[in-house]
Parts: C-alpha cells; sequence; structure tokens
C-alpha cells in the first residue's frame, strides 16, 4: 500500500496516466494475494460485511485482470508494434469484458470455473508476450516485468500443486502475500526502467535538438517584453553581432537594431502570430538588410525566428521595378504608365485637368539599322534625359514602344501641356544627340489630347496615338485633340461597334456588295469583281466599310469578319454558279490579322475543300504590307489555297516597302496597283512610269495586273496602253448589289461613265450583229486591242 500510495503521488506530480494505472494494479494485486491468503474479510483492519465478500471477490479478480492488461499495453506500446501477433493480446484483452459480466451477473460457485478458464488463457498470453519481447528487444523493462509475472505465476502454480498433493510445507515455504509483494516489486523495478529508458531518450532529444539549435542556419531568439534579447541561437549572433561578440549574449534591444516602430508591429505580430519583414535601422550593424521574422508570444517572453532575406528582397524590390520600369531608360512602362494614369485620372474627380502625349522619333529605325541596336540604345537614353529635364519630378513619362513615349500632364490645362510638348520638342531636336564620335539629328511628332472624364484609361493612350499619326505626316510637329475632338468621338463609335461583337459572331446588319474588275482584253467575254463589306444601320444607313474594318482590326475580331465574308461569299456562289458562268475570279481581302490566326486559317482550308470546285473561282487579296510583314508565313498560305485551285492577288502593290525582288517568293497569279499611282497616271509622269514598270515585270513573271481607282476614261486608256490587264474604279462601276451582278451579263455591259463605255466600244472597231438564239439581236463584240508602248 505504501508503494501505491508512492507511485499514485509520482503519477500526481508527474501527470503521468501509466502511473495511476500502476498504483491501482499494486491494489489491486494486494486484494489478489490476501484472497489467497483468506484473510480478504478485512480491510485496512476494518471487516468487510459477509453479504458483500463474494460479489467484492469476483470484482477483485474481473478489475486486477483488467489493471493487469492495460498496464501490460501501455508499459510495452512501442515493443508491442514490433513483435506483432495483435490479433493474440487483442483476444485476451476483449476477453475482460465476458469476465466482467461474469462477476456481476454469476454466482460465486459458477463464476470460479469462469475465471479460472479466462484467466488461466489470459496468463498464458501474457507469459507468451513477454516472452516474445523479451527475445526480440532484450529489453531492462521486458525483464523486471517478467520477473514480475513469473513470481506470481509460480506462487499460484505452488498453492494449486500444494492443495492438490497436500504439501503443506510447499504452502509456508512461499505465501501468496511474499509473492504479490515480490511480483510488485519486480513490476515496480520494470516501472522504473521504464522510467530511467523514457529519461534517457528526452535527454538524447534534448541533445540532438540543441545541436540542431546550434546548427541552424536560421536565426532563434527570446525577448523579453521590454525588447531585450535574453537568448539566441549561433545563428542570431552571426546576424546582429560583430564577430568579436558572437561568443557571448547578444547585448542589445530589438529597437537599436531595427526601431521603435518594428517593436511595436512585431508586438502586435507575437500576439497574434504570423510573420513581417523588418528592415536594419539606418547606422547599425543590420543597416540596409533585410530579415524575415516569425514570432509568438511564450508568457512573459517573445520567442520567435529570423532569416537574413536582404538578396531576396533586393530581388524582389528589383521584379517589383522592372514589373514597372524599363530597364534600358528607366523611365516607366506601358504598365507603369497605366498605372499613373489610373492614379492621375482622379485629379478628374476634383475637377482638375489632366492631358496626356504621345511622343514618337521620327526615322529613329534608320540609326538601329545603321548603326546597331547599342548606338540606338544610347540615343533613346539621351533623349529620355532631355524629357525628363523638361517635364520635372511633377509629370510622369513611359515608354510604350521601341521609339514611342507617353507623357502624363497632371493639373494642367491642354494650354498649358501644349507649351510643354512645344518645348520637348526643341529640347529633342535642338541639339544632335553625341554617342561617340557620330552625331544624330533626331525628330520628333507628338500627339497631345485632353483628357475627359469618361475615358477609359486603354482609350486614351490610343486617341493619343491617333494624334501622333497625324502629327508624323509632318514629322517634328505637334497636334493637339482638345475636349470634344471628333478622334473622342469616333472612338466611341468604334467601341460601341464593337460592342455588338460576339465571342464568335459578328454585329448584325452585315452584308456584302460587288464591284466589276474589267478585262481590258475581253469587256464583254467576262465577269469578275470583287467582294465588297457593308454595314446597315437600324435606321437604314449604311456604316462605311472601313470603320468596321479597323474597329475589327483594332479590337482583335477581324477574324470574325473574314470568317463570315468567306462563308457568305461561297454559299452565295453555290446557289448561284449556273448565273456565273462568265466569272473567271471573285476577289475577297484578307487582312493581317486573320493571316496570323491559325484557327482562322484552319477553318478557311475547311471551308475551302468542302467548297469543292466553287473555291476555283475565288482570289485571295493580300496587302503587300501584310506579304513582307511575315513573308514565309504568307507564301505558306498562297502555296495552300492554289493547291485547292484558288488563286491569289497581292494587293495595294507599291503602297508600302515595295521591293519588286520579293515577287519572285510569291506564287500569286495577279497583282493589284495601289491606286495612288493609278488616281494621277494622266498628269505624273513617274506614276505612268511606275505603273508600266510593274505591269511589264508582272508578266515577265506570270502574274497579271489589276488597276484600282480607275476613274475616268482617260485613265482607262493610258491603263490599257501600258498593259495592264484589268481595271476596277468609278469609271467602270461603283460597288452594286450581288442581283445587279446576277443580271448583268458582264463587266463591260455594267460600264457607268458613258465616256469609258464609248471608249471602249470605239476601241473594238466593229459590232457585228447576229440573231440569238432568242431570235433577239445578239452583239458580238471582238476584243478590244492593246497598244503599248515602247
Amino acid at each position: 500500500m505504501m508503494l501505491a500510495a508512492f507511485v499514485l503521488i509520482v503519477a500526481v506530480v508527474n501527470q503521468e496516466w501509466m502511473y495511476v494505472l500502476f498504483a491501482a494494479w499494486l491494489v489491486g494485486n494486494l486484494r489478489v494475494a490476501s484472497l489467497s491468503a483468506g484473510w480478504d474479510t478485512q480491510w485496512l483492519g476494518h471487516d468487510i460485511p459477509l453479504d458483500l465478500l463474494h460479489p467484492l471477490r469476483k470484482l477483485t479478480i474481473a478489475t486486477n485482470y483488467i489493471l493487469t492488461y492495460t498496464l501490460f499495453a501501455r508499459l510495452f506500446s512501442d515493443d508491442l508494434k514490433r513483435v506483432g501477433y495483435a490479433a493474440v493480446l487483442n483476444l485476451a484483452q476483449w476477453m475482460s469484458f465476458p469476465l466482467l459480466v461474469a462477476a456481476l451477473v454469476l454466482p460465486y460457485g459458477s463464476f470460479l470455473p469462469v475465471m479460472w478458464g479466462i484467466v488461466a488463457l489470459g496468463a498464458f498470453i501474457l507469459v507468451f508476450m513477454v516472452s516474445r519481447i523479451l527475445f526480440l528487444t532484450r529489453s531492462a523493462v521486458a525483464k523486471w516485468y517478467g520477473a514480475s509475472i513469473a513470481i506470481a505465476v509460480l506462487s499460484s502454480v505452488s498453492e494449486i500443486v500444494s492443495a492438490a498433493l497436500g504439501l503443506k510445507g510447499l504452502i509456508s515455504a512461499g505465501n501468496s502475500v511474499t509473492a504479490a509483494a515480490s511480483s510488485s516489486l519486480m513490476a515496480a523495478l520494470a516501472i522504473a526502467a521504464q522510467m530511467r529508458e523514457e529519461r534517457r531518450q528526452r535527454v538524447h532529444a534534448q541533445e540532438e535538438l540543441r545541436g540542431t539549435y546550434d546548427a541552424l542556419p536560421i536565426g532563434l531568439f527570446t525577448l523579453d517584453l521590454n525588447g531585450d534579447f535574453i537568448g539566441g541561437n549561433p545563428a542570431l549572433r552571426a546576424m546582429l553581432c560583430d564577430s568579436k561578440d558572437r561568443g557571448g549574449d547578444i547585448d542589445r534591444r530589438w529597437q537599436e537594431l531595427f526601431g521603435d516602430e518594428s517593436w511595436e508591429l512585431l508586438r502586435l505580430l507575437a500576439s497574434g502570430g504570423g510573420d513581417i519583414e523588418v528592415d536594419g535601422r539606418p547606422g547599425s550593424f543590420v543597416a540596409e538588410r533585410t530579415f524575415h521574422v516569425k514570432a509568438t508570444v511564450a508568457g512573459d517572453r517573445i520567442e520567435g525566428s529570423m532569416q537574413d532575406v536582404t538578396d531576396r528582397a533586393k530581388a524582389t524590390g528589383r521584379l517589383e521595378y522592372l514589373s514597372e520600369y524599363d530597364p534600358l531608360t528607366d523611365v516607366l512602362n506601358r504598365r507603369g504608365i497605366e498605372k499613373a494614369l489610373q492614379t492621375a485620372s482622379r485629379e478628374l474627380l476634383r475637377s482638375r485637368p489632366l492631358a496626356i502625349a504621345y511622343l514618337d522619333l521620327d526615322r529613329f529605325k534608320l540609326i538601329n539599322d545603321l548603326y546597331g541596336h547599342t548606338t540606338g540604345d544610347d540615343v533613346l537614353k539621351d533623349i529620355c534625359q532631355r524629357i525628363r529635364q523638361v517635364l520635372g519630378p511633377d509629370h510622369h513619362v513611359g515608354r510604350v514602344g521601341g521609339d514611342e513615349f507617353v507623357v502624363i500632364f497632371v493639373n494642367k490645362t491642354i494650354a498649358e501641356s501644349a507649351a510643354i510638348c512645344q518645348q520637348l520638342i526643341e529640347a529633342v531636336e535642338d541639339e544632335a544627340c553625341h554617342i561617340g564620335d557620330k552625331a544624330f539629328q533626331v525628330k520628333v511628332s507628338i500627339g497631345l489630347i485632353e483628357v475627359m472624364e469618361a475615358t477609359v484609361i486603354r482609350d486614351v493612350i490610343s486617341i493619343a496615338d491617333r494624334a501622333c499619326r497625324e502629327a508624323k505626316r509632318t514629322p517634328g510637329t505637334l497636334v493637339v485633340y482638345e475636349r470634344g475632338a471628333a478622334a473622342f468621338r469616333e472612338r466611341s463609335e468604334e467601341l460601341a461597334l464593337i460592342g455588338r461583337f460576339g465571342v464568335s459572331r459578328v454585329p448584325e446588319g452585315l452584308f456584302l456588295d460587288m464591284q466589276p474588275i474589267m478585262s481590258l482584253s475581253a469587256p464583254y467575254d467576262s465577269l469578275d469583281f470583287e467582294v465588297l463589306l457593308r454595314l446597315r444601320e437600324a435606321d437604314n444607313s449604311i456604316t462605311p466599310a472601313g470603320k468596321v474594318i479597323a474597329a475589327a482590326e483594332n479590337n482583335g475580331r477581324i477574324s470574325l469578319i473574314d470568317r463570315w465574308v468567306l462563308s457568305t461569299t461561297l454559299h452565295w456562289l453555290a446557289e448561284n454558279r449556273d448565273r456565273l458562268r462568265k466569272t473567271n475570279f471573285i476577289c475577297i481581302n484578307l487582312s493581317g490579322g486573320s493571316l496570323n490566326d491559325e484557327k482562322f486559317i484552319r477553318d478557311a482550308f475547311a471551308m475551302i475543300t468542302e467548297a469543292g470546285d466553287i473555291a476555283k473561282t475565288l482570289c485571295f487579296e493580300i496587302t503587300e504590307s501584310v506579304a513582307l510583314h511575315d513573308l514565309r508565313n504568307t507564301s505558306r498560305f498562297i502555296d495552300t489555297v492554289r493547291s485547292f485551285g484558288a488563286k491569289v492577288a497581292l494587293d495595294d502593290f507599291g503602297a508600302g516597302y515595295t521591293s519588286f525582288s520579293y515577287l519572285k517568293e510569291l506564287a500569286a497569279e495577279a497583282v493589284k496597283i495601289d491606286g495612288a499611282f493609278v488616281r494621277d497616271v494622266n498628269s505624273h509622269p513617274a506614276n505612268l512610269a511606275i505603273v508600266e514598270a510593274i505591269a511589264e515585270l508582272s508578266h515577265n513573271l506570270g502574274m497579271k495586273t489589276i488597276a484600282e481607282w480607275a476613274e475616268d476614261a482617260a485613265t482607262v486608256a493610258v491603263l490599257a496602253e501600258v498593259g495592264v490587264d484589268y481595271v476596277q474604279g468609278y469609271g467602270v462601276a461603283r460597288p452594286m448589289s450581288p442581283e445587279r451582278i446576277l443580271a448583268a451579263d458582264s463587266c463591260g455591259a455594267l460600264i457607268e461613265d458613258p465616256q469609258v463605255a464609248r471608249y471602249v466600244w470605239d476601241g473594238l472597231g466593229k459590232v457585228a450583229a447576229s440573231p440569238g438564239t432568242d431570235g433577239k439581236l445578239s452583239l458580238q463584240l471582238p476584243p478590244l486591242p492593246i497598244r503599248r508602248r515602247h
């Protein structure tokens, strides 16, 4: 009982559940011993009532069985996982329930056979499991516990044998009390061994933790509530102390190293848990360094960890800088200028003025091409420095393209902003940029707009860009769009038009017109034409095709337009193919955006494949600038559509960066000469020479020529004389409905200009009349003779 009381006190002091079990088992073991000795009729000097004696005996045996197996399972919890036979142990433990039930419901005489059977089996399993543990682990705990069980078992067996054989001497040699005391002592030694092993493991873990604590590269610290360091590992001392002070304590306060504001922030952090980044206090040992800190309150202390993240913080800061600034010129980039514009636009809510300027350096590409990008970069840096000197710190400048910039004028009227823009032009142009031993004279064109409250940020930059493009027509000039300028209205109309596009649908009201393309060799034997896009509004007015196409191109919707035009044209051709027997080709324009849209290309090829022979009448017009932008991709497209029998014409030839040499790279059937040369062909000898050269070169390469903007008879005559094959323009016919095309016999029959009609008629030489199949007179018109200049 003294041992049980001692163990119970230890259990309370250490708050260890296993010691409570052991104390209870010692008391149970004492009661079982007293039962065996025959003096269990008393408890601590007091007699037990006879009517309670048998129930208490039954409960004592059942309870001791349960306590024995519970203590065993707890004491050897780790070893039992290694020895196996978990099912056998579970069987012994589950047998405690029928033993307890039998103790509660069966008479004493009936309970004894049940008890002996269950206890005998339980004792056998217990001996087997302890033997397994001893064999596999050789632990001191198992040895002492095995000795305890052996004493208890031998005592019980000796009593049974002596009672059966009548050997009283054997009974007196070792009574139950002696055996119980010895067994309890052995069990106590097992518990002591277990305690010693747990302490050894705890000390080992503490040593490992100390080693980890000292070797950990993360600084660990302890602060009092005043900010004084009262503990820290070597890593922390290496972070916060000079090399001569790293062997002792950190004789500093948090506030000395990181400042008072940081200390208040740390206290708030520690009370709620979390992490922060703190910068070293200027002038301290950790100045210009950044630390990541985690902390929590532990009683009257603050425990935490600290990592030096200076390199990471600098890298993050650099990335944040690069996300909004141009690394070459150190001015804002597009994202940064849009963010600055978003902030500046709030000034409009306070009725303060805001203006945006778009700057474009004229002919800057020549510097890159002739002297290299390194020289070009140096010129850009010089220009940006001049711009910043004029603007000062109150305004923002950003680089939004290779040689394009945006300036935000905050709280400046449009007149004041225009005056500053003139200073910018002078600053850039008045003095050449000196790079090494070279001097570069740079000009700048500026578009300036007054920003209104309802204007969207991206629309502001787009409208300013439009003003700049207008200024570039006369390099080195300034174009100003004041509030209410037409450009704002046009942009609003463009956005309203784009709003009518769906994800995969075009606006309602689209329809097709067609303009004849007349053959100068057979005007009455052919009916060729170009498909033109139109948009009919709800009030029956017609929106110009240029607006629709420009809006679609500027907002990524042009492939929807081209897909609709191609699909509608193929459907119309399929329905009217029998009425178009004189049609050799039908021109359809394709934009650069569509040619670079792989989905559109796949869809176009699928539609052409499905159309079959009808596709052979198609002639896709590709502008010269688009073809030169991606010559390889254009060649791939041309080769593919030609494999289906379709044709290709190079549109607006001569309007862009014309290079005759590239014609041999593109297997096109026709060249459409830009109307700017054709319109004044009679008044400008240079234009005539260019048109004639294009026609002759095209013929030599096996291509036909189509002249756009043929507005009168004189133009048509000159074009015929220099060898142009086809003409298109108001001199022949204006765009018309598909129904008029179907009703016509040929392009010659659709000529609207009387002088052109007379020229074509007279040029044919004679008219032969013969009766037609319907009995009416039919005109048989010979081809127009082509007079070439030599």
